[in-house]
């Protein structure tokens, strides 16, 4: 059995949480503001918001934004590895 490749799972989960939360509608606070606790709604549901419709150029942006983020995530660390590099073999040098 193949070892996951926990990079391209967490991947993944970061693109589904990304689409989860570009479907999400906004909830507008002045309709949760003044409204005392016995006039809240109660049940399972009774607060749920139909989700936005993503067309497919909606899907591509936010996967190009995600990818995005993610390269230059990875370049930053690359760089920050990159500087390091010099002075930790610098530092091995005897002379």
């Amino acid at each position: 059995m193949r070892a996951p490749d926990k990079a391209a799972i967490s991947a993944l989960r970061t693109l589904l949480a990304a689409l989860d939360n570009a479907e999400a509608v906004p909830v507008e606070e002045t309709a949760l503001r003044g409204v005392a606790l016995g006039q809240s709604p109660v049940g399972a549901g009774v607060t749920e918001a139909a989700r936005r419709e993503m067309s497919e150029d909606d899907v591509v942006g936010v996967v190009k934004a995600v990818t995005a983020e993610r390269l230059y995530a990875a370049a930053q660390l690359t760089a920050s590895a990159s500087a390091s590099a010099p002075a930790l073999t610098g530092s091995n040098k005897s002379g």
